[in-house]
């Protein structure tokens, strides 16, 4: 009987100490799968703020191209002002206006035509003119470039 009682007693020691193993191992998968959870969020936000600033440099880009192209444009224009001037095609008209001169007969008169910019003056008037263009376009892109990506509303925080 004594050998059925001690039987008894380890068999239900066994039962027990397998239901407390089973009961820390419930725990630990509750725990195990809060923490996937967690990580599963943090995978969400880190593959959203992945996006956002694939989107953001993808904006950048297309704005640098445009600026870029635009940047182009405005030498490309200054060039065909300076080589039309160059071949007699356009003319480069100054506003200027010549003291008044007296009625006298014998002095000579100023003609009423406009006046034009001296020859050897021209390449550096376009040199200057370019050079104000591109400073114009660079500062009108900086301008947006800030605008548009320094000053935006913080999306990832």
């Amino acid at each position: 009987m004594r050998l059925y009682l001690f039987a008894g007693a380890a068999l239900l020691a066994i039962v027990a100490a397998g239901w407390l193993r089973l009961d820390y191992l419930g725990g630990e998968r509750d725990r195990l799968a809060e923490a996937l959870d967690l990580s599963q969020q943090g995978v969400t936000q880190l593959q959203e703020t992945i996006r956002l600033t694939e989107a953001a440099f993808a904006e950048r880009d297309r704005h640098d191209q445009q600026e870029t192209l635009e940047l182009k444009n405005a030498r490309d224009e200054n060039q065909r002002l300076a080589a039309g001037v160059a071949a007699g095609r356009r003319r480069l008209l100054v506003s200027a206006s010549c003291p008044a001169v007296p009625a006298d007969t014998g002095a000579s008169r100023v003609d009423d035509g406009s006046a034009e910019l001296a020859a050897d003056a021209r390449q550096p008037y376009f040199a200057h003119r370019e050079q104000v263009t591109l400073d114009e376009a660079k500062l009108r892109g900086l301008q947006a470039y800030v605008r548009l990506f320094c000053h935006r509303p913080a999306a990832i925080e």
